[in-house]
């Protein structure tokens, strides 16, 4: 079955001549160099895993397709495979330092207290950065959008887990009705509004900070709410213990599924289509990641709004780890480094077919780092300073440099022969 496009930001499609794409505007119109003989396509999406949060379908294919039989003539097996490799080593390490955390919540129910409920939000915190970093294999038919939605849903509301500032009894928590079972808190996860989300990252980080009702630090939920045999805790203590096990389970099974040895998984799906369809999933989860799910949904939308409720990790108030490790992803995706191991990149590549196009997205990296660096903390924080004001400028010039990544990156897709595509919404 297929279905309509939606409105799209195409990047670097001038020069693939008329699209078919009624209502897209390019981002940086005239980045892409332009290639004889690229033909363009209809364009259909198909259902499926892919899309995340940026659509919720895959295109039927990445290759652009050209008249001159010489276009697009490179070797991309080793940045395939190095690819396939680095992916399942992030979504491993991911899975390990999840578990990491599970023990730290293990050892804090065991024994409530305020040195084991800190020791347990410093394993979030530790755990977060090699999950972030996967964040880049997004956005196209790969088997993280079957799990995303359970393992990293925002926005949240709170209410829907457990009490709220008014309400006391708010929750599945405060409900003596409901089953507390895998089954039924993963089937009840953004049944009827995506702010309803029951696991993932945000739900544990919630359980175990609160709500963030401080203007100067992340929430601060007190240690008897772990406290066995009183009220609705032991209600709590089981939520936070399922929807944990739940995350490092899942996570296995990305890891799982990006193992090569496994021929029904989708590392050997990947390693067997054609180099151009492989190579395009890997830069639109990239420009995507940069240009959208960043760049608007985490920081523009944010900025727009100045709501803390759009902060993404706003009960610990390390959304700006996010925005770090975000970029540090799709950087190993150019480069194929990471946690010292080195790989064959997608800038080794596109530096064989235009060297000055990949020093440009080199800097555009550069740029892009300085500018999160030099980003404000905590974000919460930053949405509340003024209009022009140095913090808010600061996000600004993130944006920006997000923005030209983006560009950047979708021009080198271009020049590989691959189609990028980016939400506009």
């Amino acid at each position: 079955m297929t279905k309509q496009l939606k409105t799209w930001t195409a990047l670097g499609l001038a020069a693939l001549g008329s699209a078919t794409l009624a209502h897209a505007t390019p981002l940086n119109p005239g980045t892409a160099p332009a290639l004889p003989g690229a033909v363009q396509r209809p364009l259909i999406l198909v259902d499926g895993e892919g899309g995340g949060e940026g659509g919720g379908s895959a295109i039927s294919s990445y290759a652009i397709e050209s008249t001159d039989p010489a276009a697009f003539a490179y070797d991309a097996t080793p940045q395939v495979a190095a690819y396939v490799d680095l992916v399942k080593t992030a979504y491993a390490r991911s899975a390990a330092d999840a578990r990491t955390m599970q023990g730290a919540i293990a050892a804090m129910l065991a024994a409530p207290t305020a040195d084991t409920l800190a020791a347990a939000r410093k394993a979030w915190v530790d755990a977060r950065p090699a999950y972030l970093k996967t964040e880049a294999f997004r956005f196209y038919d790969g088997p993280i959008e079957e799990v995303e939605g359970a393992l990293n849903a925002w926005p949240l509301n709170e209410a829907y887990i457990d009490y709220v500032e008014g309400d006391a009894s708010a929750g599945l928590v405060n409900n003596p009705v409901l089953a507390l079972s895998p089954e039924t808190v993963a089937g009840l996860n953004q049944k009827q509004d995506e702010a309803d989300v029951t696991t993932g990252w945000h739900a544990i980080e919630f359980l175990l900070w609160g709500q963030d009702l401080s203007a100067t630090g992340p929430g601060n939920r007190p240690v008897s709410d772990f406290i066995a045999g009183q009220g609705n805790n032991d209600r709590r203590r089981a939520y936070l213990e399922l929807v944990t096990a739940q995350l490092v389970q899942d996570l296995d099974g990305l890891a799982k599924s990006w193992d090569g040895a496994d021929k029904a998984g989708f590392a050997a799906r990947l390693t067997s289509m054609p180099p151009r369809e492989a190579i395009g999933r890997m830069v639109n989860g990239m420009a995507i990641l940069a240009g959208f799910e960043f760049m608007s949904e985490r920081l523009g939308v944010a900025l727009d709004s100045g709501d803390q409720e759009d902060e993404h990790s706003c009960f610990s108030d390390t959304t700006k780890q996010d925005f770090v490790y975000d970029l540090v992803g799709i950087k190993q995706v150019w480069t194929g480094d990471s946690d010292g191991a080195s790989r064959p990149g997608l800038d080794e590549l596109v530096r064989q077919l235009d060297a000055e196009l990949a020093g440009k997205i080199d800097r555009l990296f550069a740029d892009a780092e300085a500018k999160v660096e030099a980003l404000g903390d905590p974000w919460d924080q930053v949405l509340a300073a003024a209009p022009g004001s140095p913090p808010r400028q600061a996000a600004e010039d993130l944006l920006t440099a997000l923005q030209a990544l983006a560009s950047g990156l979708s021009a080198a897709g271009n020049q590989l022969g691959v189609l990028v595509l980016i939400p506009t919404g």
